[in-house]
């Protein structure tokens, strides 16, 4: 049992109904008499379910659209143009499609930014995980469209806060600084702040983004959200890959949170984060895919992998990120960055029964030398054997309980074919 504190060789770990109660030795036959259920385990490694932090879910029937481009070009010549084409069943069809592989994956819980967000929240409650939902506003055009994407966005933050028996959370989430107008970003900040949730945005992804920004406002993006109280608020960034050695100081001041992004990154040609430099300053980034058009695929192992290796590469430093630090932030970090560390990310009595299994007996994991070693460097998606969210099974021992796989891989197919007509 790994839970990036600690590891529990031939451990136990108890629930009753959707918490924790129990994690320790192997008790006696007795005590675990009262479980309805006893469940053996031999051969797998028990961890936190995977934490996703940023993710447009519904993006997966774009994979494959469109690659090898530019960011600008790639959202503004591809994505943007096939996205205004879509209604609410391309997004619950794609959204569907993803949590499917997300399951699949050992992924509990993500964070989505997007349109038509109660077919994501739908899609959520069907399948049982948990996830921290925001509706993506961008801010371009005339007072009319940013009020009522405004206004669509903080009804869909006050009407699902709390939905699906408490495993859909809300916060607000403006863009990005180029793509929302100062004082349109300020009336989020102060929206979130009186409704008592945390701010989400991309930021400094890229060059041309962060230059584009002193263009417009004189400033980059790190120094224009700071004048605009957007790191007042408990608040996570995505990317945040082209950052000077003050903004890490002023984000590490402000505790913002960063959602990294490596595999994205890299196939965008975006840059790598400075997550070396974030970690020296106590800054604890989170992982996440981005979206299945840009990455392309939703495997936060493989992210855990990269997060560990490129750094590594860059910096000529086998110390930059180790492995129980990469794990960690595809799990308990995960957790700190959407605001949910206190109901799940470790295991331990109390917190929400969220976990995953790995299979350890494949060639590929053996000999058994170190657990978390092989969980970082050698395991794939194509290990995880069970995923448990609030103490249910959605997969179980390879076998996905609570979707029906099938159909929704030809209804995924169906939508993109739908919008691919117009």
């Amino acid at each position: 049992m790994v839970d990036g504190r600690e590891i529990i060789e031939k451990g136990a770990l108890g629930v009753n109904g959707d918490r924790i109660e129990y994690v320790g030795p192997v008790p006696s036959e007795e005590e675990m008499d009262r479980y309805d259920e006893v469940i053996h385990m031999e051969g797998k490694a028990l961890l936190p379910g995977l934490v996703n932090t940023h993710c447009h879910a519904a993006m997966s029937i774009l994979r494959g659209y469109a690659d090898d481009l530019p960011l600008q070009t790639w959202l503004e010549e591809k994505m943007w143009p096939m996205e205004a084409r879509f209604t609410r069943d391309q997004v619950y069809a794609g959204t569907a499609l993803s949590v499917l592989e997300m399951i699949r994956s050992g992924t509990t819980c993500f964070l989505d930014m997007y349109d038509h967000m109660d077919a994501v929240a739908q899609v959520v409650d069907e399948a049982g995980l948990r996830a921290r939902l925001c509706r993506g506003v961008i801010g371009l055009g005339g007072k009319e469209i940013q009020d009522h994407k405004f206004n669509d966005a903080v009804q869909f933050a006050t009407t699902f806060h709390g939905a699906a028996d408490g495993r859909i959370t809300t916060m607000l989430a403006p863009h990005a600084p180029y793509t929302c107008p100062p004082d349109y970003i300020r009336r989020f900040v102060e929206k979130a702040a009186e409704l008592n949730l945390p701010i989400h945005t991309h930021m400094s992804e890229t060059r041309a983004e962060v230059e584009q920004n002193v263009r417009d406002y004189g400033a980059r993006p790190v120094e224009h959200l700071l004048k605009l109280g957007f790191f007042e608020l408990p608040s996570l960034v995505a990317h945040a890959v082209h950052l000077t050695d003050e903004e890490i100081d002023i984000l590490a001041e402000h505790d913002v949170k960063v959602a990294h992004n490596p595999g994205s990154n890299l196939k965008l040609g975006s840059g790598i984060a400075r997550i070396p430099a974030m970690l020296k300053k106590g800054i604890r980034p989170g992982l996440a895919t981005d979206g299945a058009a840009s990455n392309n695929n939703l495997d936060m192992l493989e992210e855990i992998r990269l997060a560990a290796l490129i750094h590594k590469g860059v910096g000529e430093d086998p110390e930059a990120v180790p492995a129980h630090v990469a794990l960690k932030m595809g799990t308990s970090w995960g957790a700190e960055a959407i605001f949910l560390d206190g109901e799940i990310g470790t295991l331990e009595p109390g917190k929400k029964a969220d976990f995953i299994t790995i299979d350890l007996t494949g060639a590929h994991m053996q000999p058994l030398h170190d657990i978390v070693s092989h969980i970082v460097y050698s395991a794939s998606s194509a290990d995880v054997r069970d995923v448990v969210v609030d103490g249910r099974f959605l997969m179980r021992n390879n076998e996905i309980i609570s979707m029906d796989e099938e159909r929704i891989k030809f209804e995924a197919v169906r939508a993109f074919q739908a919008i691919a007509r117009e």
